[in-house]
Formats: structure tokens, C-alpha cells, sequence
């Protein structure tokens, strides 16, 4: 039978294997820990993408329950009004919650394109009024209304025969001129002994807008003394 002999291999040899078999260990081991690694990083990521995601959703939930959409200009509605001094009824108006826009201005008159002065002189039959584009959904006119009549026309207005400041409503369509109706009967009630409040209802006409120092005069100028007819 013969005999197996051992293999003899140079040392030089065995060095330059061991050292390759450790080499393809170590690239193994490498290859296997950063694919871990990738893993690991991927779910983090996702987990983060997920969290800023649902943050995101509550930050825009939160705040549409907070907002207030803004008013469409389709659906709003204007009113004109007339009640002492234009200053102080325009502060007053202005401040209404569901008011958008007030403008002081002149009405009722003839004369295109008139001047304070000109109306101021009686020449061309305007008074002076506040012009109120108000949100319907938020403030309806019969409201609206409640609130000029109540503040804004105090008995000695109503009794006045001042045609620049008598207290009068400009109606823009059949609605607003039934409610105003409705609203001021309601409204001006008198007590024992007093006259009936005189608020004149009438269509509205053409609107000229005030010049621009009148615009928001008691915002501008807040040490102004207060008109006499407020």
C-alpha cells in the first residue's frame, strides 16, 4: 500500500494564502456591514420622511380651522348711508365686524364730480355719506342697519332738517329697501313725549368718493376734536 507523503509547501507560499483569505474575509465582513448600514440609514429615512409628513398634515389642518377664508368680491354687498358728519360715521361703520371697505363720500346730488366746498356750499344737492361693502355671510344688512341707526342717529339728527347730515338710508335693490323699512320701524320707537326719529329711505344714486384727506379722517388725524354733528 503506499504511503501518503504530507505536502510540503514553501512558507513564502502559506504567508501570501493566509494573507488573501484574510483579505476575502475582511471584504466579506465589509460587504455584509454596509449593506446593514444601508438598511438601517433607509429606515431612519423613511421614518423621518413619515413624521415631517403627518407634521405637515396637522400644521394644515390647525390652521384651516383658524382661518377665515377670505370674503369673494361676487358676494359682497354695499350699502350707503347718511348720518351726521362723515368722519365719525365712517370710524363708526369701519369697526362693524363683517365690514370690508368704508368710503366717505357725497350722494343724492345732480353735479358730477363734486367738491367738498361745492357740497359744503349746498350748490349741487349731495349730502354727505359713507359708502360700506360688507360680507353678507358674516354681517347681514339688517344688522348693518341696527348698528348705523342705533349709533349713528341720535334725536336731534333725526329731528334735524339739515340736508347735508339728515340721517337717510340708500337703498341698492327691493331687499335692502323692505329690511331697511322693516329696521326702522322697529328701531325708532319713540318714548313718552318724543317724536318719531325722521330717517329718510331713498334709491341710491351715483356716489362720489370723498377727497382723500376725509378717507378714515379720525385714523389719521387722532388728536382731531370730534365733529359737532356726531
Amino acid at each position: 500500500m503506499p504511503r501518503l507523503t504530507a505536502l510540503k509547501m514553501d512558507p513564502n507560499e502559506i504567508q501570501i494564502y493566509s494573507r488573501r483569505l484574510a483579505s476575502r474575509r475582511t471584504r466579506r465582513y465589509s460587504t455584509i456591514a454596509g449593506n446593514r448600514l444601508t438598511l438601517i440609514l433607509m429606515r431612519i429615512l423613511r421614518q423621518v420622511l413619515l413624521a415631517v409628513t403627518v407634521l405637515a398634515a396637522v400644521v394644515a389642518i390647525g390652521a384651516s380651522r383658524h382661518r377665515i377664508a377670505p370674503a369673494s368680491a361676487v358676494n359682497l354687498e354695499t350699502a350707503t348711508f347718511v348720518g351726521g358728519c362723515f368722519w365719525g360715521l365712517q370710524e363708526t361703520l369701519r369697526q362693524i365686524p363683517g365690514v370690508i371697505q368704508t368710503t366717505a363720500g357725497y350722494t343724492g346730488g345732480t353735479t358730477p364730480n363734486p367738491t367738498y366746498e361745492m357740497v359744503a356750499a349746498g350748490k349741487t344737492g349731495h349730502t354727505e355719506a359713507v359708502e360700506v361693502v360688507f360680507d353678507p355671510a358674516r354681517l347681514s344688512y339688517a344688522e348693518l342697519l341696527a348698528d348705523f341707526l342705533a349709533a349713528r342717529v341720535p334725536a336731534r339728527l333725526g329731528r334735524s332738517t339739515n340736508s347735508l347730515h339728515h340721517p337717510a338710508i340708500f337703498y341698492h335693490n327691493e331687499n335692502q329697501r323692505q329690511i331697511a323699512g322693516r329696521v326702522k320701524e322697529s328701531i325708532s320707537r319713540p318714548g313718552k313725549g318724543d317724536a318719531p326719529l325722521i330717517v329718510d329711505i331713498k334709491p341710491a344714486t351715483e356716489f362720489y368718493p370723498a377727497e382723500e384727506y376725509h378717507q378714515d379722517y379720525y385714523r389719521k388725524n387722532t388728536a382731531a376734536s370730534t365733529c359737532s354733528l356726531e
